[in-house]
């Protein structure tokens, strides 16, 4: 039997069971509105659900209980079951944390605060510090080649399979502790990242409030010149002025590097400008701004003491999604060779430098995670970054569940 007839056969069974439940409910509960208004669909929802829960619970105790090379399959199954149990627990206590300590405020914030933003801001909490705190944390410089350690160690510690205690994470092609580099990884790509973002909120914030506070030829201009950038898509674009920023740079790096900020930054300024006049324009029109005007205040005055003040949420809540972008905008560079420049540790870099590791999947699940750590820190901070902002758009536009 095929895979497709096997999930058919699978998806029907749970039709089948979804009505049955929903029968046997209503027959058990008297004809409780819960079962007698319960659609066929929401029905069979839950039956997915218990199906799926059971498939998850079953699978990690094969994982947990077969031998190799049968627990091989379930190897990374099981990592990430109990890396999420890791973390929901770590994001439970944080928000009980900031429910007992801090002040008034905090303490009522934390007690609105779901459990996937309290994940979303412990992860980016543990984020920053390793971020600020890189070069104390690291136990080795992200330059540094170790000296007598052989190059390519497997992550894991186990000597059986080439490991070393002294390394837990393993070393990378040229004998450098990719332990060292991940959290050196956090200072670099997230901390260019975020002063990317801030630039581009900068250039495409300030120019789509002037656009919206004078109008005419200047909001013509500006606005058709973004609409022919936005027109490009932007990783393709970002590609291409790299490439010819390369050329530029030469052999100075960090000028490389001066340039990518450049560039990004005025890429996605364009997704800002869109945003700002947007809001701008709605809010150009209220009373208070025609009062500021016959009072006399200054251009400067209007932007930042009226409009600015009253745009914050939105823009907030677009700074969360805009860095997200950044971010995986830079590591998708650097994965390409273009983006931030060795010796600096960048988690796109480490990804295609350890690409090779996943050729031991198959017997050695261990060894293949090595590129995996630098992507999944990648995911783990843009889920983090997505949860928060869901909880600012959640609270700004006063939504309820």
């Amino acid at each position: 039997m095929s895979v497709w007839l096997q999930i058919i056969g699978v998806l029907v069974a749970c039709l089948a069971l979804g009505w049955l439940l929903r029968f046997a409910g209503e027959r058990v509960t008297g004809g409780r509105p819960f079962f007698r208004d319960m659609s066929l669909s929401v029905a069979f929802g839950y039956v997915v659900a218990v199906v799926v829960l059971i498939w998850i619970i079953w699978s990690y105790y094969l994982a947990r209980t077969l031998v190799a090379p049968e627990v091989n399959k379930y190897f990374f199954f099981r990592l990430a079951i109990e890396g999420f149990l890791l973390f929901a627990a770590a994001a439970w206590l944080f928000r009980l944390l900031g429910r007992s300590v801090g002040t008034a405020g905090s303490k009522k914030l934390f007690r609105q605060m779901p459990l996937t933003a309290s994940f979303g801001l412990f992860t980016i909490l543990i984020y920053a510090l390793l971020a600020i705190f890189a070069g104390v944390i690291a136990p080795h410089g992200q330059e540094q080649i170790l000296q007598g350690v052989a190059a390519n160690i497997p992550p894991g510690g186990d000597p059986a399979i080439g490991g070393s205690a002294d390394y837990p994470l393993g070393t990378d092609q040229i004998g450098r502790d990719i332990l060292s580099r991940l959290i050196y990884g956090a200072q670099n790509t997230v901390g260019i990242a975020f002063a990317t973002t801030c630039l581009a909120f900068f250039i495409g914030g300030t120019l789509g409030f002037l656009a919206a506070t004078l109008g005419g030829w200047l909001d013509q201009i500006l606005s058709r010149t973004v609409d022919v950038l936005m027109a490009i898509p932007s990783l393709i674009f970002a590609l291409l002025l790299m490439t010819i920023a390369s050329a530029w740079a030469g052999s100075e790096k960090g000028l490389l590097t001066f340039y990518m900020v450049i560039i990004i930054a005025v890429i996605d300024s364009t997704r800002v400008f869109r945003l700002a006049r947007a809001v701008g324009v709605n809010i150009v029109v209220m009373d208070y701004i025609e009062a500021a005007k016959l009072r006399g205040e200054g251009l400067t005055y209007l932007i930042f003491k009226e409009i600015l003040p009253n745009a914050t949420a939105p823009l907030l809540a677009e700074f969360g999604l805009r860095f997200c972008f950044v971010f995986l905008t830079i590591a998708s560079l650097s994965f390409l060779g273009v983006g931030i420049q060795p010796p600096l540790a960048d988690w796109g870099t480490m990804v295609r430098d350890l690409a090779q590791f996943i050729n031991f999947a198959a017997f050695a699940p261990r060894v293949a995670s090595a590129p995996l750590l630098a992507a999944g820190a990648i995911a783990l901070l843009t889920v983090a970054v997505n949860f928060v902002v869901d909880w600012m758009l959640h609270r700004t536009t006063g939504l309820k569940e």
